[in-house]
């Protein structure tokens, strides 16, 4: 059974324990243009977005996770997850070269998937359906104040040390998020876990991957996150080169994050009252209007647009983005049942990996101009509406609620 933790302190952990993710990223990248100077990099070098990407890439372990945790529960791979964090997060910090840097992200990257991928699998442990939907949604609006925060955090840091202490500070959080799970206890009886042996192991990821609504939903989730992490992985680069605006990089990229917390937010009171699947339905074809609109500016008023133009419509689309992550991850892994670790694992795999590689590919063709990305926001913006549109199912009214 789940510890007796109420359900506000488990959100408030979860949210925590995500919110690494995002603070392995953010906090960082006010710091990217010390760092070029630093290994005598020209202002122009996308390097710097390699130290995301590999983090990025890190996330194809979730799949060895998700089997593991299946097998021996959440507990133990959360426990394995926050020291590969803390370890890679303290390498790359004081790695002598930037191809030790990278390693040292993908190690943080791959303790950071046990974590998210841990924390995911528990709430689907408790939770189905609508109000799985919902408390992702009151996790993400946490979470998301993590990118408000980060940036002048960072900032703040650079003003009185230098990028190595911007990049020890994650690995500093995670020491105390990871002090704080010990009140957590197994959320997968034992009774429900899965043999760790080839054969079950096919068989859960049979189960998986013939299932067509994950497949569905993670498609989703994947080409939404590919545009994500390209703007991430770039945005310091194409505020402070593209339109020569540094000093502007935290209050944008704060602005833009607290607006994503704001639609994630509101996603959990709009799914609660018409259901996941009606709501990502209205978000995705609002997603793709504004990434048309803003294609045919870039088109008709040059490469970059209007700043204002293109960073107002990229922070509704990314708020869009955040929104539909709680939905989609509920409607990919309702059906899962028993293999919800192998589901969990093989969904962040998808979204995180496949996801990063190809927005890191989008993020390295920006040098001067945001074509790219806008061009990618558009085309995956009408990938996902003909997904979500080909799921003919019946829509549901009703919020269902399971714990384990």
């Amino acid at each position: 059974m789940v510890k007796k933790m109420k359900t506000a302190e488990f959100i408030a952990l979860s949210a925590c324990s995500m919110a690494l993710t995002a603070m392995g990223i953010d906090i960082m990248l006010p710091a990217f243009a010390a760092v070029r100077i630093h290994f005598h990099l020209p202002a122009s070098s996308t390097d710097t977005a390699r130290i995301i990407s590999f983090f990025f890439m890190g996330q194809v372990t979730q799949i060895i996770f998700g089997v593991l945790s299946d097998r021996y529960g959440r507990l133990s791979i959360l426990r394995v997850g926050f020291p590969f964090y803390i370890i890679g997060g303290v390498v790359a910090a004081f790695g002598p070269s930037l191809h030790i840097i990278y390693a040292a992200r993908f190690l943080t990257g791959m303790g950071a998937s046990a974590v998210f991928m841990s924390t995911i699998a528990a709430v689907r442990d408790r939770f189905v359906g609508d109000e799985m939907a919902r408390i992702m949604s009151l996790i993400f609006t946490i979470f998301l104040f993590t990118p408000v925060v980060a940036p002048f955090l960072g900032s703040a840091i650079l003003a009185i040390s230098s990028w190595q202490g911007v990049f020890l500070a994650p690995p500093l959080m995670a020491v105390i998020v990871f002090c704080w799970s010990f009140r957590l206890e197994e959320s997968l009886p034992r009774e429900h876990r899965v043999p760790l042996d080839w054969a079950s192991i096919g068989r859960s990821v049979k189960a998986v991957l013939s299932n067509g609504a994950f497949l569905r939903y993670t498609g989703i989730t994947t080409i939404l996150f590919t545009a994500l992490s390209s703007y991430v992985a770039s945005s310091e680069h194409i505020v402070g080169e593209i339109y020569g605006r540094p000093k502007l990089f935290p209050w944008i990229f704060a602005g833009t994050g607290l607006l994503m917390s704001g639609c994630t937010l509101l996603n959990a009171r709009l799914s609660a009252l018409y259901g996941s699947r009606r709501i990502i339905r209205w978000l995705l074809s609002i997603y793709t209007l504004i990434g048309g609109l803003l294609l045919l500016c870039t088109f008709m008023s040059g490469d970059p647009p209007a700043m204002l133009i293109f960073f107002a419509a990229v922070a509704i689309m990314l708020g869009i983005n955040l929104a539909v992550e709680p939905n989609s991850s509920s409607l990919a892994l309702e059906p899962m049942g028993d293999v919800a670790g192998m589901a969990a694992s093989i969904y962040g795999t998808a979204f995180f990996f496949l996801g990063a590689t190809l927005g890191s590919f989008i993020s390295h063709l920006m040098h001067h101009k945001v074509l790219p990305l806008v061009l990618s926001f558009f085309i995956m913006g009408v990938a996902t509406v003909l997904l979500v549109f080909s799921d003919v199912r019946p829509l549901r009214e009703k919020v269902t609620r399971q714990q384990v």
